[in-house]
């Protein structure tokens, strides 16, 4: 008895402790969490011993302590059973120590920025996917974000074609993927072990994945699908500048403070899913953080309402418009909802946004909870300029965990009939 008791509480510790993880979009006076290095906000794919880091605002601005926690997870983003003393060299659970105060600004906040690997976390051992957990002093969960550690163990060729199906040729892009095995790997029985996960402008929420090799040259393995690789072309996003926060320039329709911090209110954006495509150029979705004549963009860079309004008379009713970008993670939080107003007949909603250079765009999430891209309000052509990332994981039959053993990038720039 005591040891059937003892193998069920071990399972029920397992399915427990299993569950896949997810990102967990923070509260609402943590703001502008990104992952950044060289002083830049970017897609938090890292090469294995690479120094990258975690930074947020805290707009309570109380000097509160944060702490941080690493957990190493499989292709499914469900923690592995790898020891942390195996993929993490140092200890992790310790108080997030780079802080800085606002200054001169109306919107006070405290400028947190952790640093991987640092004095604790001397170094991580282990590609593969990981999740960053940040921490109050309670140790309540305050955010979740993914990351990735891959390693150059193969060449990934990636290529950007038209749609291969006729009905989506002016709307979809399809990825063309070759892993070059050659003689630096042998893969074992890599139609289960050889695992692949497509990425747009870096978004995890819309990423394609557990699509096998179509078939194989040598030890070489060829993705040429002509469905299963397609992502839905989108649009240039859509963006504001407040460096110079005081004053209107482009796309930025008058600047007010009635309510004791400034408000940018924006122009009016028009559904353009039925306008032929018009090129302009964007940063896929990221953002800059600066103001005009500033010592220190981090720290002098204010936060405004900005307000957005949407003509959207083709909307379905019944799905929700989000207001997303890197900015916010791509979240499909209530703070991010649009708003319809009947009078005026637009979508409306004021976001609490660092001033900057922002790109943005309008997600339409439907009555399942499912991201709509098929009818994305500003439709989905061909021409737009998307950044792809391909990264190639592979868990030998002997193996423990998942490693990320290579990874690829085109443009569709260079796109090809």
């Amino acid at each position: 008895m005591k040891t059937a008791y003892a193998v069920l509480l071990s399972f029920f510790y397992f399915t427990v402790t299993a569950q896949t993880q997810i990102e967990v979009a923070p509260p609402y006076n943590i703001k502008t969490a990104a992952f950044t290095q060289n002083n830049q906000n970017v897609v938090p794919i890292f090469r294995l011993g690479d120094q990258f880091n975690f930074e947020f605002d805290d707009l309570f601005g109380n000097e509160a302590d944060y702490y941080y926690e690493i957990t190493h997870c499989d292709y499914n983003w469900v923690p592995t059973d790898i020891p942390k003393s195996e993929y993490l060299s140092g200890f992790d659970g310790q108080k997030i120590q780079e802080t800085i105060n606002s200054f001169n600004t109306l919107q006070i906040f405290t400028h947190y920025k952790l640093s991987l690997p640092n004095n604790y976390t001397n170094r991580l051992l282990l590609s593969g996917n990981y999740v960053l957990t940040i921490l109050n002093s309670d140790k309540e969960v305050v955010t979740k974000r993914y990351f990735v550690l891959y390693e150059d163990l193969v060449p990934v060729s990636l290529k950007i074609r038209r749609a291969r199906t006729v009905k989506d040729i002016y709307a979809k892009h399809n990825l063309e993927i070759e892993i070059k095995g050659e003689d630096r790997i042998l893969f074992q029985n890599p139609m289960q072990n050889l695992k692949v996960l497509l990425l747009q402008n870096g978004k995890f929420c819309t990423a394609i994945k557990n699509v096998p090799p179509q078939y194989t040259v040598s030890n070489n393995y060829v993705y040429k699908y002509d469905k299963e690789t397609q992502f839905w072309a989108g649009n240039e996003f859509l963006n504001f500048d407040s460096k110079d926060i005081k004053n209107a320039n482009n796309y930025v329709s008058f600047v007010n403070s009635d309510n004791g911090i400034y408000n940018t209110h924006l122009f009016t954006n028009n559904d353009k899913s039925s306008f032929p495509y018009s090129n302009y150029s964007d940063i896929n979705g990221n953002f800059t953080i600066r103001k005009f004549d500033a010592e220190n963009n981090i720290t002098e860079s204010d936060y405004s309402w900005v307000y957005f309004s949407l003509s959207s008379p083709l909307a379905d009713p019944s799905s929700s418009i989000y207001i997303v970008g890197m900015f916010n993670n791509y979240s499909t939080t209530p703070e991010f909802k649009m708003d319809f107003n009947t009078k005026k007949g637009l979508y409306e909603k004021a976001v609490l946004i660092k001033q900057g250079f922002t790109n943005y765009q309008y997600l339409t999430v439907n009555s399942k909870g499912i991201i709509d891209q098929e009818h994305a309000i500003d439709g989905n052509f061909y021409q737009t300029e998307n950044e792809y990332t391909v990264l190639v994981y592979y868990k030998g039959s002997a193996d423990r965990y998942e490693k990320v053993i290579g990874k690829g990038t085109a443009n569709s720039l260079n796109i090809t009939n």
